[in-house]
């Protein structure tokens, strides 16, 4: 990076929330041949981030035996029904005293991609972010995507000065530390279509075909997620399909 030294930039991977709407834990699924919350720890790693850490929550047990074998970090946020705040505090606290940033990821959005973190990451090193006179060598303490041109959502990377928000915000989650810093923070433009998560049973179905799409086509998007595949060497165990996640319960 310029501008300096490389800094280190960990991974939170948030992965701890029930899938109430999806009717299933949603993280188990399989996607493009493996569980999505495997797909999503495997994803932070091809994008640069170290250490990742995947919080945890809801059936702890069976999402954690996804990760076996990529070199990421469970943990486990006994208090994720209280917000997703809980878990991102759950992952900066596994970090702070290891990292310079972290960048958040949720696992159930399965377009982003490795090249999009590895970008979030480098504009860490851009010293004239949005203020008219930032600080001599200074960095932005935030990084924010931003799809479509008005929808701001992870991936987003918070510089270590912002840990301390992160571990005391509520429930509004980093929405309210996103809005104090916007001045101060580099925007990063994505597609529309790149923030598609998984949340209902339509959005899987359809997560499936788009992949399925990429996959018997060519050039950049398809080289992209084959770079994906590449860490953590084999993709171990597969995940359940939406129809055998639900007889399951």
């Amino acid at each position: 990076m310029s501008g300096g030294a490389a800094r280190r930039v960990a991974g939170i991977v948030l992965a701890a929330g029930s899938s109430t709407r999806m009717g299933a834990n949603k993280l188990l699924l399989e996607l493009d041949g493996e569980a999505v919350v495997r797909r999503a720890a495997r994803t932070a790693s091809a994008g640069g981030l170290d250490p990742v850490v995947v919080v945890t929550g809801h059936e702890h047990e069976a999402v954690t035996a996804q990760l076996h074998g990529l070199g990421v970090t469970a943990v486990n946020n006994a208090e994720h029904a209280k917000g997703t705040h809980t878990s991102v505090a759950a992952g900066v606290a596994s970090v702070r005293g290891d990292c310079d940033a972290v960048v958040v990821v949720l696992a159930d959005m399965p377009f982003v991609t490795p090249a999009m973190l590895r970008e979030v990451v480098a504009r860490y090193g851009v010293a004239g972010h949005n203020r008219s006179r930032p600080p001599p060598n200074s960095r932005p303490p935030l990084v924010v995507s931003r799809y479509g041109g008005d929808v701001t959502a992870p991936p987003i990377l918070y510089d270590r000065a912002l840990f301390g928000e992160l571990a005391t915000m509520d429930s509004r989650c980093g929405r309210a530390v996103v809005r104090r810093h916007l001045d101060e923070a580099v925007l990063v433009d994505w597609p529309a279509e790149a923030s598609r998560d998984l949340d209902r049973p339509e959005d899987y179905e359809g997560a499936l075909e788009e992949l399925e799409r990429v996959r018997e086509g060519a050039g950049p998007a398809r080289e992209e997620l084959e770079r994906a595949d590449e860490p953590g060497g084999t993709r171990g165990g597969l995940g359940r399909t939406l129809e055998e996640a639900t007889a399951h319960g």
